[in-house]
Formats: C-alpha cells, sequence, structure tokens
C-alpha cells in the first residue's frame, strides 16, 4: 500500500504594504484554502497550511504557517514543499506590490501621489516546473471562464485548475455557495453547481488524490 501524501495548502489574501497603515489587498477570507485544510485533515492527510491575514483559526491537526506578503507566501511554500506530494494553492496572491513601502504614514499634502508598482513572483508558476507533485491552481475570472481557465492550466502547468466566475454584484468571497468549473490537464472536466466550499474542497479532494494514488 502507497503512503498517503502529505499536503500543502495556501489560503487567504497577500498584504503588500505601502506605509506602515496602508497596504494592497483583496477580498479573499481564506475560507476556501482552510476549507480544503480541514478536509484533508478529516482524511488522515498530514497538512501544511500556509496562510496570508484571516481571522479563521486552523483546523485541529494542521500545521499552520502565518504570513503577510506575497514573497513571504513564496519563501515559506519553498521552505515546506519538499516533504509534500500534493499542492494545493488557494490563495489569492496580489499580482503587484509597491516598489518601495514608506517606513512612515505617508501624509496627505494636496499634491498628486503616484503609486508605482512591481509584479510579485508568480508562486504558482514556479511550481509548474516542479515534477513529480500534483499541483492545483485557482481561477477567478469575470470572463471567458473556460478559455481563461483552460490557459491558466496550461501556461502554469498545472494538474488541476477550479475556476470560477465572478459577475456585477457578486459577493463570493466568505462561505457562499459556488458555481465552479474543475478542469485537468488530461482534458476532463466538471461543473459543480451552488455548492458549499466544504462540498468543493470535498470533490478536490477526491480528484486531486487520483493523481498520487
Amino acid at each position: 500500500m502507497r503512503m498517503k501524501p502529505s499536503v500543502l495548502v495556501t489560503a487567504g489574501p497577500t498584504r503588500e504594504k505601502i506605509d506602515p497603515i496602508r497596504f494592497i489587498s483583496n477580498y479573499s477570507t481564506g475560507t476556501f484554502g482552510y476549507r480544503i485544510a480541514k478536509e484533508a485533515r478529516r482524511r488522515g492527510l498530514r497538512v501544511t497550511l500556509i496562510s496570508g491575514p484571516t481571522h479563521l483559526e486552523a483546523p485541529q491537526g494542521v500545521k499552520l504557517v502565518r504570513v503577510d506578503s506575497a514573497v513571504e507566501m513564496l519563501k515559506a511554500v519553498k521552505q515546506k514543499i519538499g516533504s509534500c506530494g500534493l499542492l494545493i494553492m488557494a490563495a489569492a496572491v496580489s499580482d503587484w506590490r509597491p516598489v518601495s513601502a514608506s517606513k512612515t504614514k505617508i501624509k496627505r499634502r494636496g499634491i498628486k501621489k503616484i503609486l508605482e508598482l512591481v509584479e510579485n513572483p508568480d508562486i504558482l508558476k514556479s511550481l509548474g516546473a516542479r515534477r513529480g507533485k500534483v499541483l492545483v491552481g485557482f481561477a477567478l475570472e469575470t470572463e471567458d471562464l473556460e478559455k481563461n481557465a483552460a490557459r491558466k492550466l496550461k501556461a502554469k502547468r498545472l494538474d488541476l485548475i477550479v475556476a470560477n466566475k465572478l459577475t456585477a454584484g457578486d459577493r463570493i468571497f466568505g462561505d457562499k455557495r459556488l458555481d465552479v468549473l474543475i478542469m485537468d490537464r488530461f482534458g476532463n472536466k466538471t461543473t459543480a453547481r451552488h455548492k458549499t466550499k466544504r462540498e468543493l474542497a470535498k470533490i478536490i479532494l477526491d480528484k486531486a488524490l487520483n493523481f498520487t494514488l
């Protein structure tokens, strides 16, 4: 009998500092990643959860590593990846960060401010080059869901991608029911409609573990 794989899950947003008080971030609550980590642990898997800032408590038995920025998340992933065979990258990582962060609060002085940004490292793409591990990515799109998800699946060399669409007025963050499209690298597609994130966690793990068993 083969050993069950260890699982690394990323969750939540990242925060990219502008000054000691302000930052760039997004609406992610981390709920999806935490649900996946909890379900993986329920199945008896060893789980490491690397989380951006959230108000959630780590599931019992899960090893939690807290980070703030995308650079910190990448460093933590690199430190933990060696012992993990299944990587589920559910974090909403900021694509950009300020070129530099002010050490003191930026005051309003009645003049125009320009915030210069630089791209953050692409954590997901950097992991796609590591064979021998199963890699699951996520995509939130506002248009052309299947086309954009398929492009990301291929470009980042994923085994699975979980994609959903944000439309005007939607509030998908938090513990909401979702419609998602799940695609694998063999071209198989599954649509799961009006599912809770707990239900989706079970579906995602079932599919991901098929690559490892």
